[in-house]
């Protein structure tokens, strides 16, 4: 069995998400032989169709009498745990045009939320050459292709994000089986395939980590998005809730001290987030450029990177932005505050010197706890401000 969810803080972050959205899932009913898998699934549909989530699940079966079980059970329990009737499963006609497809999944999820579809194993077209066309003509917020192989692995290592320009780089002729890909090439054509057709995300793993890869930090697949690797832009109201949860995890880590909700407000309106993929896109960091309008001072604060994307160059994409925001408002230097011997390291990188606390605003230590105070370091980074008044 995998572990479960780590806090149903980390769930509820995911879950805002993916509230009245549509997720499309594409499996093997081989994959719902093990009770522990079974269990699974019923428990992330469940979850996903009580959070006020569509909820489109492709099934690629033989038919034997195993796998009709299996899917009897899967339908069974999921009716049972509906506050409404759900439908039965359809069967797809292998043959059927695109838009015959479409029509007999919409003329289900027009009255009910949960579309169940089994597409025959003997078909002369795959799981995936099925599942992407609907993806895309429906633009589905995600698509969530689980294979016992799991995410993408290279020399030994599991990528947890890849981005369009790397996908289209690794599908170029040749380059996916010098990586020992070349198994997967179908998988990646079809993951381009729906990006490039307007689908905001595609996640690939197994069943089995299927609860730990869209409810938790950590994650365990591959998550794959068309656009840029990183953008920061700064944060509106409707971002407030998704960072506040991100930050307690920070404080209960122990990388982010504890703050008063006042002091939370403050970093919010200050605050700005790091989103990977097409707008909205999925937050992967955050941080707050807090001024000192006194000292022409800002203070970089509240930085953290969701687990799974630590590594990726989240937080140095942020410490960026806000040095060229700091230029642009008129700041002289910018500083942060930190225990954390990584954070040191990454300010370090971007042009920051070790000071002492007397080499920043004084109101910063107002109030500030002592024991704190001498696990901290102190960074400080000079500035070029351009000619203009303080943008606060």
């Amino acid at each position: 069995m995998n572990p479960p969810v780590s806090s149903f803080a980390e769930k509820d972050f995911y879950l805002d998400e993916f509230r009245g959205r549509s997720l499309l899932f594409a499996l093997r009913a081989e994959d719902l032989a093990s009770v522990e898998d079974l269990d699974v699934a019923v428990e992330v549909f469940r979850t996903l169709l009580e959070n006020d989530t569509r909820v489109l699940v492709l099934i690629e079966t033989t038919f034997s009498q195993e796998e009709r079980r299996s899917l009897q059970v899967l339908c069974d329990r999921l009716t049972v745990s509906s506050p409404a009737s759900l439908p039965s499963p359809i069967v797809l006609p292998a043959d059927a045009e695109v838009d015959e497809l479409l029509e007999r999944i919409w003329s289900v999820l027009r009255t009910t939320p949960l579309f169940i579809g089994l597409w025959p194993a003997d078909s002369d077209n795959s799981l995936v050459a099925c599942v992407q066309p609907i993806a895309v003509r429906l633009k589905l917020y995600k698509l969530v292709l689980l294979d016992a192989a799991g995410g993408i692995t290279t020399g030994g290592s599991r990528l947890s994000f890849m981005n369009g320009p790397v996908l289209r780089e690794l599908l170029r002729q040749g380059e996916a089986e010098w990586a020992g890909l070349g198994a997967r090439r179908p998988v990646l054509d079809a993951v381009c395939i729906a990006l490039e057709g307007g689908v905001a995300s595609v996640t690939l793993c197994p069943l089995s980590d299927l609860t730990r890869e869209l409810f938790t930090y950590e994650g365990c697949g591959t998550l794959f998005t068309l656009t840029d690797y990183c953008w920061v832009e700064r944060l509106g109201i409707d971002d407030f809730h998704e960072v506040e949860k991100l930050m307690e995890r920070g404080e209960r880590e122990g990388y982010l001290k504890g703050r008063t909700p006042q002091e939370i407000t403050r970093l919010l309106l200050h605050g700005y987030g790091a989103r990977l993929g097409a707008a909205p896109g999925e937050l992967a960091g955050f941080c707050s450029l807090l001024p000192y309008a006194e000292d022409r001072a800002g203070e970089i604060a509240g930085l953290s990177t969701i687990t799974r994307f630590q590594g990726e160059g989240i937080g140095g994409r942020l410490i960026a932005t806000m040095v060229h925001e700091g230029e642009q408002r008129g700041f002289t230097y910018l500083f942060a505050c930190t225990t954390q011997e990584g954070a040191q390291r990454l300010f370090e990188r971007h042009g920051f010197l070790r000071v002492t606390p007397g080499d920043v605003p004084v109101v910063k230590w107002r109030r500030y706890d002592s024991a704190r105070l001498q696990q901290i370091a102190v960074y400080r980074r000079e500035l070029f401000p351009l000619e203009q008044g303080l943008d606060l």
